[in-house]
This record gives C-alpha cells, structure tokens and sequence, in this order.
C-alpha cells in the first residue's frame, strides 16, 4: 500500500532554493517513502529522533554542507515532511 506524502510550508520553501541536485535527491527521498514507508534504511545516516515519537530523519547528501530531510508519522500510512534543508538550519526539537 502507499503512503500518502505531505509537504509542510517550510519544506516546500526550503525545496525551492535547494540546488538542483539537491532537489532531485530529495524527490527520490519522497518517492521512496511513498512507496515504501517511513523506514528508509538504505539512506544515509537514517534513524528514528531520540525523544520524538513517529519522527524520522536522514541525509540527502553527506558533506560540507550536509542536507537532511525529516518526517513524521501523521496517521494511517499518512507522512509529512516537515523540513529538508542543511543540516545546520535543523532543529530537530522543534520540527517534530
């Protein structure tokens, strides 16, 4: 079954000034996730956020500077992005 994907504002505008390949990193991200769910193990650094129920993260690219996308579980096979940008602007606290 697929999972039904949603951007939050923030992720949306934070997409759009992502470099180009940046962004088709982050596209491949979100069609995984529709088509396979919230665990995406395969991508680097995935994990669960400590101390954040149903919330996920991990890296669309790996070094200087690092981009990262998070998630969170909303509802029945239901996923919102909550934030994809450098991993310096995350606030994992806050975005969950």
């Amino acid at each position: 079954m697929k999972w039904q994907i949603r951007l939050n504002k923030r992720a949306v505008k934070n997409c759009q000034k992502l470099p180009p390949q940046i962004q088709e990193r982050f596209k491949a991200l979100a069609l995984e996730l529709r088509a396979t769910g919230p665990v995406q193990r395969r991508w680097p650094h995935y994990g669960k956020i400590q101390g954040m129920e149903n919330c996920h993260h991990c890296h669309i690219k790996v070094g200087r500077p690092t981009y990262v996308a998070v998630w969170k579980i909303t509802g029945a096979h239901c996923l919102e992005i909550a934030y994809v940008g450098t991993h310096e602007g995350a606030d994992y606290q806050r975005l969950c």
